[in-house]
């Protein structure tokens, strides 16, 4: 019967082979190897932001696109709301004219009509938060009235509104519109006049 060799104590080990542990030995990789692969992920980050990136944009556009159409319609929808309540005042306004027609109607029905018209005009404005305020006899304040002349006034100080030619309004706290005044200025008492009057006598 053969018998086994027993394997020689000096034989090489070869490359490759297990060692102590069972571990394989890796073959260190070289610079150039390490760059590529760091080039490679940077590469694919750079892809996957750009793609991200795209996506933002996209709807960010779109987010404009659907504010801009609610704004659109929201202000469509405040007009139409104001013109439905204006309606009614049109319609005193047009009951008041065919009034006026009637050989019987006298000029105290027409003013009653003209301000049944005015007042239903006011509560239609009212309802969009539009009021007129008052002007006449305050203070001249630039940021509320706009000064078309001046007049010499005995019963107001200097600087206040004299006349009202033209309302001005309120939309909320904001002006909408101001109002056209005409401004009280200080007149020459009786003394300054006599003061100017040269001296005649002799």
């Amino acid at each position: 019967m053969a018998t086994e060799e027993a394997p020689s104590p000096n034989a090489t080990e070869q490359p490759g082979k297990t060692q102590a542990g069972g571990a394989s030995e890796k073959a260190p990789s070289s610079p150039e190897a390490e760059l590529k692969a760091q080039v490679d992920k940077l590469s694919e980050e750079k892809r996957d932001l750009n793609d991200r990136l795209l996506r933002l944009a996209a709807e960010f556009e779109n987010y404009k696109r659907r504010a801009r159409k609610d704004q659109e319609d929201a202000a469509v929808r405040g007009l139409e709301q104001l013109v439905k309540e204006l309606l009614p005042a049109m319609d005193n306004f047009d009951r008041a004219l065919t009034a006026s027609k009637s050989p019987s109607t006298t000029v105290a029905s027409i003013v009653e009509g003209v301000q049944m018209v005015q007042k239903s005009f006011f509560a239609a404005l009212e309802k969009s938060a539009i009021k007129p305020f008052e002007a006449e006899g305050k203070p001249f304040d630039p940021n509320f009235h706009e000064a078309i002349g001046s007049v010499e006034s005995s019963t107001l100080p200097a600087n206040h509104v004299a006349t009202v030619f033209q309302r001005g309004y309120m939309i909320g706290n904001r002006l909408l519109r101001p109002a056209l005044v005409q401004v009280s200025r200080k007149g020459e008492t009786q003394t300054e006049r006599k003061d100017e009057t040269p001296n005649q006598a002799n």
